[in-house]
Protein backbone atom coordinates (compact mmCIF):
# COMPACT_ATOMS: atom_id res chain seq x y z
CA UNK A 1 0.00 0.00 0.00
CA UNK A 2 2.54 2.28 0.43
CA UNK A 3 3.52 2.36 -2.61
CA UNK A 4 0.56 3.05 -4.12
CA UNK A 5 0.26 5.92 -1.59
CA UNK A 6 3.37 7.30 -2.42
CA UNK A 7 2.77 7.26 -6.44
CA UNK A 8 -0.77 8.99 -5.50
CA UNK A 9 0.47 11.43 -3.41
CA UNK A 10 3.72 12.13 -5.89
CA UNK A 11 1.33 12.46 -8.19
CA UNK A 12 -0.47 15.87 -6.47
CA UNK A 13 3.24 17.60 -5.98
CA UNK A 14 3.74 15.80 -1.96
CA UNK A 15 7.81 14.46 -1.20
CA UNK A 16 7.29 11.12 0.36
CA UNK A 17 9.80 9.58 2.21
CA UNK A 18 10.49 6.15 4.26
CA UNK A 19 12.14 5.97 7.44
CA UNK A 20 13.09 2.95 9.78
CA UNK A 21 12.70 4.45 12.98
CA UNK A 22 11.91 7.53 14.93
CA UNK A 23 16.21 7.83 14.68
CA UNK A 24 16.31 8.12 11.17
CA UNK A 25 12.97 10.30 11.04
CA UNK A 26 14.74 12.90 13.81
CA UNK A 27 17.92 12.77 11.16
CA UNK A 28 16.00 13.28 8.05
CA UNK A 29 13.51 16.64 10.10
CA UNK A 30 16.90 18.06 11.34
CA UNK A 31 18.07 17.59 7.90
CA UNK A 32 15.34 19.07 6.20
CA UNK A 33 15.19 21.89 8.82
CA UNK A 34 18.85 22.71 8.09
CA UNK A 35 18.35 22.55 4.13
CA UNK A 36 15.47 24.93 4.53
CA UNK A 37 17.80 28.01 6.75
CA UNK A 38 15.69 26.95 9.52
CA UNK A 39 16.60 30.06 11.62
CA UNK A 40 15.37 32.26 14.55
CA UNK A 41 14.11 34.67 12.40
CA UNK A 42 10.54 35.56 11.69
CA UNK A 43 9.88 33.44 8.69
CA UNK A 44 12.52 31.45 8.96
CA UNK A 45 11.25 29.59 12.29
CA UNK A 46 9.70 26.29 12.94
CA UNK A 47 7.28 25.01 14.98
CA UNK A 48 6.75 21.23 15.73
CA UNK A 49 3.33 19.89 17.31
CA UNK A 50 3.11 17.78 20.37
CA UNK A 51 1.88 14.33 19.77
CA UNK A 52 2.97 10.45 20.73
CA UNK A 53 6.08 10.59 17.96
CA UNK A 54 7.78 12.96 20.33
CA UNK A 55 7.97 10.51 23.44
CA UNK A 56 11.07 9.13 24.20
CA UNK A 57 12.74 11.69 22.00
CA UNK A 58 15.99 13.49 23.71
CA UNK A 59 13.96 17.32 22.82
CA UNK A 60 17.37 18.65 24.28
CA UNK A 61 19.19 18.12 21.25
CA UNK A 62 16.34 19.34 19.17
CA UNK A 63 16.25 22.63 21.28
CA UNK A 64 19.74 23.78 20.26
CA UNK A 65 18.19 24.00 16.58
CA UNK A 66 17.85 27.77 15.98
CA UNK A 67 14.51 28.74 15.10
CA UNK A 68 12.69 25.29 16.59
CA UNK A 69 10.34 25.44 18.95
CA UNK A 70 7.58 23.19 20.49
CA UNK A 71 5.02 25.63 21.78
CA UNK A 72 2.71 26.07 19.08
CA UNK A 73 0.35 29.38 18.99
CA UNK A 74 -1.10 31.10 16.48
CA UNK A 75 1.07 33.89 16.29
CA UNK A 76 4.20 31.31 16.14
CA UNK A 77 3.04 29.38 13.22
CA UNK A 78 2.11 32.42 11.41
CA UNK A 79 6.06 33.43 11.41
CA UNK A 80 7.15 29.90 10.69
CA UNK A 81 8.67 28.27 7.82
CA UNK A 82 8.09 25.02 9.01
CA UNK A 83 5.62 23.13 10.58
CA UNK A 84 5.81 19.33 11.82
CA UNK A 85 3.04 17.60 13.18
CA UNK A 86 1.71 13.80 12.93
CA UNK A 87 -0.96 12.23 10.83
CA UNK A 88 -3.70 10.05 11.87
CA UNK A 89 -3.94 7.82 8.99
CA UNK A 90 -2.53 7.49 5.24
CA UNK A 91 -5.12 6.81 2.36
CA UNK A 92 -3.63 4.68 -0.42
CA UNK A 93 -6.17 4.80 -3.21
CA UNK A 94 -6.31 8.82 -2.77
CA UNK A 95 -2.74 9.33 -1.81
CA UNK A 96 -4.49 11.44 1.58
CA UNK A 97 -3.11 12.00 4.60
CA UNK A 98 -5.77 12.19 7.57
CA UNK A 99 -5.31 14.05 10.80
CA UNK A 100 -7.89 14.31 13.66
CA UNK A 101 -7.17 18.08 14.00
CA UNK A 102 -9.11 18.57 17.62
CA UNK A 103 -5.93 19.94 19.10
CA UNK A 104 -5.03 23.82 17.56
CA UNK A 105 -1.74 23.62 17.13
CA UNK A 106 -1.88 20.47 14.83
CA UNK A 107 -4.31 22.72 12.43
CA UNK A 108 -1.68 25.76 12.96
CA UNK A 109 1.79 23.59 12.27
CA UNK A 110 -0.15 22.12 9.00
CA UNK A 111 -1.62 24.92 7.64
CA UNK A 112 0.00 28.55 8.46
CA UNK A 113 3.50 27.11 7.49
CA UNK A 114 4.96 27.26 3.79
CA UNK A 115 6.26 24.13 4.22
CA UNK A 116 4.34 21.13 6.26
CA UNK A 117 6.19 17.77 6.93
CA UNK A 118 3.85 15.30 7.84
CA UNK A 119 5.05 12.15 10.18
CA UNK A 120 2.86 8.62 9.60
CA UNK A 121 3.00 5.54 11.45
CA UNK A 122 3.55 2.99 8.37
CA UNK A 123 1.17 0.78 9.83
CA UNK A 124 -1.75 3.61 9.64
CA UNK A 125 -1.69 3.27 5.96
CA UNK A 126 -4.95 2.36 4.75
CA UNK A 127 -5.78 0.94 1.27
CA UNK A 128 -9.16 3.10 1.03
CA UNK A 129 -11.47 5.51 2.08
CA UNK A 130 -13.93 2.47 3.46
CA UNK A 131 -11.05 1.11 5.50
CA UNK A 132 -10.51 4.76 7.29
CA UNK A 133 -14.04 5.22 8.38
CA UNK A 134 -14.06 1.80 10.04
CA UNK A 135 -11.13 2.94 12.15
CA UNK A 136 -12.09 6.14 13.53
CA UNK A 137 -15.17 7.25 15.10
CA UNK A 138 -17.10 10.16 15.39
CA UNK A 139 -17.47 9.83 19.20
CA UNK A 140 -13.20 10.66 19.33
CA UNK A 141 -12.52 12.11 16.29
CA UNK A 142 -14.07 15.85 16.54
CA UNK A 143 -12.07 17.52 13.37
CA UNK A 144 -11.07 14.97 10.84
CA UNK A 145 -8.94 16.44 8.03
CA UNK A 146 -7.78 15.24 4.77
CA UNK A 147 -4.73 16.87 3.30
CA UNK A 148 -3.79 15.91 -0.45
CA UNK A 149 -0.67 17.73 -1.28
CA UNK A 150 0.23 21.07 -0.88
CA UNK A 151 -2.55 23.46 -0.90
CA UNK A 152 -3.54 24.93 -4.70
CA UNK A 153 -6.51 26.50 -5.75
CA UNK A 154 -7.26 27.94 -9.45
CA UNK A 155 -8.97 30.94 -10.02
CA UNK A 156 -11.42 31.70 -12.72
CA UNK A 157 -9.41 31.73 -15.68
CA UNK A 158 -7.83 28.26 -14.38
CA UNK A 159 -4.33 29.72 -13.21
CA UNK A 160 -2.84 27.22 -10.60
CA UNK A 161 -1.73 28.85 -7.77
CA UNK A 162 0.25 26.57 -5.49
CA UNK A 163 0.57 27.43 -1.87
CA UNK A 164 -2.25 30.49 -1.31
CA UNK A 165 -4.03 29.00 1.21
CA UNK A 166 -1.70 26.56 3.13
CA UNK A 167 1.61 24.82 2.68
CA UNK A 168 3.12 25.11 -0.86
CA UNK A 169 5.57 22.20 0.10
CA UNK A 170 4.18 18.89 2.04
CA UNK A 171 6.85 16.40 2.83
CA UNK A 172 5.23 13.37 4.15
CA UNK A 173 7.63 10.58 6.75
CA UNK A 174 6.62 7.49 7.21
CA UNK A 175 7.81 5.94 10.37
CA UNK A 176 8.19 2.36 10.72
CA UNK A 177 8.09 0.74 13.90
CA UNK A 178 4.98 3.04 15.15
CA UNK A 179 2.89 0.29 15.06
CA UNK A 180 -0.72 0.82 16.95
CA UNK A 181 0.13 4.54 17.37
CA UNK A 182 -2.51 6.98 16.17
CA UNK A 183 -4.14 9.82 17.32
Amino acid sequence: MYELFKTKASAVGAEVHRVGGKIEAVELIVSLLKDENVVDLPGCRAVWAEGTFLNGIDRGALKELPGLSFEVTRERAAQAKVGISEMSFAVADTGSLVQDQSAAADRLASSLTDIHIALVPSANIVPDKVSLFSRISPRTSRYIAFITGPSRTADIERVLTIGVHGPQRLVIIFVDGLEGVSR
